[in-house]
Formats: C-alpha cells, sequence, structure tokens
C-alpha cells in the first residue's frame, strides 16, 4: 500500500508564528526537526495500519525543510521548489492515499494558526467555484485527478474542521487550538506524536472506504491578490481574466490543468507585486 504526504510547516506540532518555519529565524532548526518528527509519526502508523511505501514532498517554502538523514527509512523525500505541481509534486495513480501533514486555515478563516494560502505575502483568496478554499482542498483536487482520496490531515482546529466538511471519511489529527493567528495552545510532542501515530494508522484501515475529492467541472479558479500590480502582470497567462482591481480568473474542464494555470498566476503575481524589474 503507497501513501503521499504532502507536508507543510505551519500546521506542525509546537509552531504558532511564522517566524519559527523562517530558515532566518534562529530557531528554524528546532521546527525543522519537529516537522520531520511529525512525518515520521504518520509513517509509523501508516506502517502499522499496513502501508508500505511512502513519497514525502516537502512542501514548505523553499521546500527544503525536512531532515533526510532523520527522515524514516522507509520513506522517499521530494525536496527543491521548482515542481509543475508544487505541493502535490509526484503524485499519481499508484498512490492508494494521501496524507496532509502540518497543514494550515487558509487566509482570513477566522483566527486558524498563521493562516494564508500558498504565497501569503501575495494572495488574499482563492476561489474554486466560488467557494473559498484552503491549500488542502486545492492539492486534494489534484489527488481527485488522479483517483486518490485523502486519508489524514495534521494541523490546527479550523484546518482539520475544514477538511471534515470537505472531505467525508478523513482522518484528524488535531495537534493544537488556535486562539488567534500567532497564539495556539498546543499538545506537547509526545501527545502529538502519539496522536497521529493512532491517527495514521486509523486513516490507513479505512481507505477502502474513502472516494477521492473531486469537484464538478468546469473549474472556475478566482484569486484575489493583495497587489493591484500581480493582477495586471497575471493577465499575460492565455485565457486569464481581469475581473476587478485585484482580482484575475480563468476557467478549464481539466483540474490538472486548472492548477498549472492557477500556479502560473500565482508565481507572475508573486514576481510582480512590487514590480518585476
Amino acid at each position: 500500500m503507497k501513501i503521499y504526504i504532502s507536508v507543510d510547516m505551519e500546521g506542525i506540532t509546537g509552531v504558532t508564528h511564522s517566524r519559527q518555519c523562517s530558515p532566518d529565524h534562529p530557531e528554524y532548526g528546532r521546527f525543522r526537526r519537529l516537522m520531520t518528527q511529525d512525518v515520521n509519526a504518520a509513517i509509523e502508523g501508516a506502517l502499522a495500519g499496513g502501508a508500505t511505501e511512502f513519497l514525502v514532498n516537502d512542501s514548505h517554502g523553499p521546500m527544503t525543510n525536512v531532515l533526510i538523514e532523520e527522515l524514516h527509512p522507509k520513506a522517499q523525500l521530494l525536496q527543491g521548489a521548482n515542481k509543475h505541481l508544487a505541493q502535490m509534486e509526484g503524485i499519481d495513480e499508484s498512490f492508494d492515499a494521501v496524507f496532509f501533514i502540518g497543514y494550515h486555515a487558509r487566509e482570513g478563516r477566522d483566527d486558524g494558526v498563521i493562516n494564508h494560502t500558498l504565497l501569503g505575502r501575495t494572495v488574499y483568496e482563492i476561489r474554486l467555484n466560488g467557494d473559498p478554499v484552503d491549500e488542502a482542498a486545492i492539492n486534494a483536487g489534484i489527488a481527485g485527478h488522479f483517483g486518490v482520496p485523502v486519508a489524514l490531515l495534521t494541523g490546527d482546529d479550523a484546518v482539520t474542521e475544514d477538511a471534515q466538511r470537505r472531505f467525508p471519511g478523513v482522518t484528524v489529527a488535531q495537534v493544537k487550538t488556535s486562539i488567534n493567528r500567532f497564539t495556539a495552545a498546543c499538545l506537547g510532542v509526545e501527545e502529538s506524536h502519539r496522536l497521529i501515530r493512532e491517527k495514521a494508522e486509523e486513516a490507513v484501515k479505512k481507505i477502502k472506504d474513502l472516494q477521492p475529492y473531486v469537484p464538478a467541472a468546469p473549474y472556475r479558479f478566482e484569486v484575489d491578490f493583495k497587489s493591484t500590480a500581480s493582477a495586471h502582470m497575471a493577465l499575460l497567462i492565455p485565457g486569464v481574466e481581469r475581473k476587478g482591481g485585484r482580482t484575475v480568473a480563468f476557467e478549464t474542464e481539466n483540474y490538472l490543468e486548472a492548477f498549472k494555470v492557477l500556479w502560473a498566476v500565482l508565481i507572475l503575481g508573486n514576481a510582480s507585486r512590487e514590480g518585476i524589474l
């Protein structure tokens, strides 16, 4: 049984501030280790449930965070930022299920810890067919394109609540309770990892009952940028339309194609928010 693991950092055990997730912060090394340990706990639980193979996609920031020398030996690690499918690079039909480890709520979702959507400095909101979506929903659509269901998600109360609403049957491990964007009540490390192991084992045993997340086509994405400059330059991409000062939109019949256009729009918007040259 083959499990795909996409691991972000803001929802990891003990993380409460974006500085802790930045290579420039003196304590970043601590949280890289905790990130790796959360992944290992999920792998240990999945192995107990019957899983046999794992691909871990490092999915935070520069995507070079997970410590390979401390990663569980059963896992392969995919690192580096130039990925066409970003947080879902490497997913295909060969996987039985997806785990989202260390995920967070979308920007504006109440007081979710470090809430943002993909590129926090650039993006205010992303909507799919009119519904505001978080990274879990966007990425679950990619997995669904390949017929792979989301089995496990770990993070705070906001993101786990949204996952349970959107992905019927998903197992969640709530490792912290949000108080505001930069404050949370966190489980201790041992208890958090015990919970992740337990929920990962439970999730694997339920895979046969899960259905992939497949939104209804056509797929219309709308992006609200934080800068009009980003919206302006995103129009260089064919098929993208301006819908307001900071908003662009596009529509396709294929989800994988839709995501690639979205990712290109965000990359260009991010590069141009303060001027390209």
